[in-house]
């Protein structure tokens, strides 16, 4: 709703500038402005609601580069109302509003500049792999119902995966505050050396909050920032450690089905519709039971190793699931396009998040 009314306001104040491109043409006579405005400075107008309108649709829209446009903007405008102050100045509360969000706007672009290099830097893992078709004699020993499942996704006759992208949108909550807080997210995995790195945009009480997991190495953090700038809650350590491989390890097999080959995962039993396998990872070891249906989709993804932050800081051991539905070709692929997060606490199932899945690249050659 705030962005909505700020995008208003900001169109609004860009379009009253044009009164001054009029009266320096002397297109109509504008009353309001009282002194004399040359043609040039006409044209400073002109340029300033343009700039105005450009940044309100960037904003909108969520387009990183907004920032920019919203300084020179706001700079501009404020000059030329400096220039008629007598008339126009008015026009300087909405410049301390741009002003504001601005700032903001820097401190988020800072933030997720952290996360955009971190995945930079690790695309060097991938840069120099080839890529490998994935064939039926490639998934001849995994389960039955997992050879099943990757020939409904798509997978077979395609190349292996080395990297892939997400982008997502939906909803997350804390078990303390229980109100959701609409969100989009961006994601980048890669195979090699399991790398994970997560970056959220979410509001809370109708102010940006901003989030970044960071797995690599076998070490994850979580740092969750109000207007990205106030560290919310901070998460690191032995257990997000281990929670983060847990969701490395449901990547593989929700949103990229063709990694189920890879040698560190080892297929342990199966029993009727559903198979356990185990995640092994710099000497972490995490296991889930995988559950399909008669289509050949994977339904539900469940382990006993995750772990629950809670936002004093501490962590507890619950069982955690994931169940998907809703498959859908995606980028030539059949994959589940809605996702659940639930906890299971003592008092019962508990869903803190859900995933509507846009897009997925897979294998993105680093430029």
């Amino acid at each position: 709703m705030l962005k909505t009314i700020f995008f208003i306001i900001v169109i609004l104040h860009g379009l009253i500038h044009l009164l001054g491109f009029v009266k320096a043409f002397d297109y109509a006579d504008i009353s309001a402005l009282t002194k004399e405005i040359s043609k040039p400075v006409g044209f400073l107008w002109l340029m300033a609601a343009l700039l105005m309108v450009i940044f309100a649709f960037l904003f909108i829209f969520k387009k990183d580069i907004w920032v920019y446009f919203a300084i020179v903007a706001m700079v501009l405008s404020q000059a030329l109302i400096l220039f008629s102050w007598q008339d126009a100045r008015f026009g300087s509360i909405a410049n301390i509003m741009i002003l504001i969000v601005s700032i903001v706007g820097v401190f988020h672009l800072n933030f997720k500049n952290t996360y955009k290099n971190e995945v930079k830097t690790a695309m060097v893992q991938t840069i120099d792999m080839k890529d490998t078709i994935l064939t039926k004699e490639d998934i001849s020993q995994l389960p039955e119902l997992v050879q099943k499942y990757l020939h409904y996704t798509g997978c077979i006759g395609k190349p292996k995966v080395n990297n892939f992208r997400l982008d997502f949108s939906g909803k997350i909550r804390s078990y303390e505050a229980k109100e959701w807080m609409e969100l989009t997210s961006e994601q980048y995995n890669f195979i090699p050396e399991p790398t994970r790195f997560f970056f959220l945009d979410a509001t809370k009480k109708q102010l940006p909050l901003a989030g970044f997991h960071s797995f690599k190495n076998g070490t994850a953090y979580m740092d969750i920032r109000l207007l990205s700038m106030f560290k919310v809650q901070y998460m690191e350590g032995k257990e997000m450690n281990i929670s983060e491989t847990v969701t490395f390890f449901n990547d593989f097999c929700c949103l990229a089905p063709a990694a189920l080959i890879d040698d560190r995962i080892q297929w342990l039993e199966t029993e009727g519709n559903k198979v356990k396998a185990s995640f092994t990872f710099n000497g972490v070891t995490v296991s889930a039971w995988l559950y399909f249906n008669e289509k050949g989709e994977l339904v539900n993804f469940v382990s006993e190793d995750r772990y629950s932050a809670s936002e004093d800081g501490t962590s507890t051991r619950l069982k955690w699931s994931t169940p998907l539905r809703d498959y859908k070709m995606i980028n030539g692929y059949k994959l589940a396009s809605y996702a659940e997060a639930i906890y299971t606490y003592p008092e019962g199932d508990f869903t803190y998040a859900t995933f509507t899945l846009k897009n997925i690249h897979v294998n993105i050659v680093c430029k």
